[in-house]
């Protein structure tokens, strides 16, 4: 791990020459790295060229690049940006109350880039986020997976795949939640399933008749938006992104994924530790929720602190996520620590708001740890990753600073106050609150 980083090194030069040295080469040196690809490095060396990873080791094996820009971040750890498998800051919304099936509706026509709960994310070291529709639907719409770039608008958050399609997922959700009994949605768990199953027979047969029609406009079908995600789903391109909570919901979903053969994660998983071995015999990733105070849906009751160890130990890949606002995206490393004091490994943690997130995105070639050829996201943190006492103090996205805790206007999202729950204002010179211009127009009188 350690000394394949040199052998990229000599490219540094060639790298900053093709980019017209428009990015300068940037090192943080000092700190103690946590690459999550390899073991911890005491004393490391960190390098970064047009937003790219290019080197990293130890100091006595990373010779520094002359001309680089030098960040002292001596008494720091410094590990990848931390990615949250499911969130919905951005005020996005997906399906409405007219059904319980909309696969059609797409998060990112209802999300604002300049909502400060974004902000406040990349102050918890969030860098990666897959952002969700809600839960009250059996499908409720497209996910998003966005990086928190610096943005204007949601366009300049988006995650491109190869074929320059967005990146993201599907979200359903199976349990009490979308069992409404009234505008056709389910009163009870088998009419669930058996409206997803539905759904998913008619993609199969919307997708049969595209190969048989070879091409042909008179044979083709009329087009149909929400059966099109579907057939992504059936044919492995679009992940299922299933909220479910109980053990016998999560039996539920693996066997609707055996039948059809989509690829699923499981989210919350409350009752996750009841079937561990059959989540591992299925391969299915967890995406885990850690709720540090009782109370909650009664579906819930059973949700347990040694869920995430329980799944590691039984083989199943498992992630953390915020569900923010459930949970606060600041506080985001928190659930590895409350994991680790339940029992999971420090490594398995550590790779649960990282590594193990982006794979339940099927992000790993980008992002998750700190290797050669990957984006440079990553954070640097005042102590021990585990620490109730450390702080994020800055989170870098593709080699941008994007949150700096010695920053005012920065400061305010982490810790909160009066303005914290404004957005950024991109007309004016900072931040400020429709409150505070209303007392300027009138002499300071609200």
């Amino acid at each position: 791990m350690h000394t394949r980083p040199l052998l990229c090194l000599a490219a540094v030069l060639g790298l900053a020459a093709s980019l017209g040295a428009q990015e300068k080469t940037q090192v943080f040196k000092g700190a103690q790295i946590i690459p999550i690809a390899g073991e911890p490095i005491a004393n490391g060396v960190f390098v970064v060229v047009g937003g790219k990873i290019v080197a990293v080791g130890a100091a006595d094996k990373v010779p520094i690049p002359a001309g680089a820009e030098i960040h002292d971040a001596t008494g720091k750890v410094l590990m990848p940006g931390l990615i949250d498998s499911h969130s919905h800051i951005g005020a996005g919304s997906g399906g409405d109350g007219s059904g319980p099936i909309q696969p059609d509706a797409r998060v990112l026509d209802s999300l604002d880039a300049r909502d400060a709960s974004i902000q406040k994310a990349r102050a918890g070291g969030i860098t990666t986020v897959n952002v969700m529709p809600g839960s009250g639907h059996l499908i409720s719409g497209q996910t998003l997976y966005l990086k928190l770039r610096s943005a204007r608008v949601v366009d300049d958050l988006l995650i491109k795949l190869p074929d320059g399609t967005n990146a993201g997922g599907l979200k359903m959700a199976n349990g009490t939640n979308s069992m409404k009994g009234a505008n056709g949605f389910p009163g009870t768990r088998a009419k669930s399933a058996a409206l997803v199953r539905e759904e998913y027979i008619k993609a199969q047969e919307y997708r049969d008749k595209i190969k048989r029609a070879n091409g042909d406009p008179e044979k083709m079908p009329p087009r149909d938006l929400a059966l099109e995600e579907i057939v992504e789903v059936l044919d492995g391109k679009r992940i299922v992104q299933n909220h479910t909570h109980r053990h016998d919901d999560i039996l539920t979903v693996l066997r609707l994924s055996k039948e059809f053969g989509f690829k699923v994660v499981l989210h919350h998983v409350s009752e996750g530790w009841k079937v561990a071995d059959e989540i591992a015999a299925a391969h299915a990733p967890c995406s885990v929720i850690m709720i540090d105070s009782p109370g909650g849906k009664l579906e819930t009751r059973d949700a347990d602190w040694r869920t995430p160890a329980i799944l590691e130990k039984a083989g199943v890949l498992v992630g953390f996520h915020t569900d923010d606002p459930i949970t606060d995206s600041r506080l985001f490393i928190r659930s590895a620590a409350l994991a680790v004091r339940a029992g999971m490994t420090r490594k398995g943690a550590l790779e649960a708001v990282t590594i193990a997130n982006a794979k339940i995105l099927g992000l790993d070639a980008r992002v998750g740890s700190l290797e050669p050829g990957k984006d440079a996201d990553f954070i640097l943190l005042s102590g021990d990753p585990l620490s109730v006492y450390t702080h994020v103090e800055e989170t870098w996205v593709e080699g941008k600073k994007v949150f700096d805790r010695s920053r005012p206007e920065d400061h305010l999202y982490a810790v909160g106050g009066p303005g914290a729950g404004d957005s950024r204002r991109a007309q004016l010179c900072c931040f400020t609150s429709a409150w505070d211009l209303i007392a300027a127009a009138n002499g300071g009188d609200q």
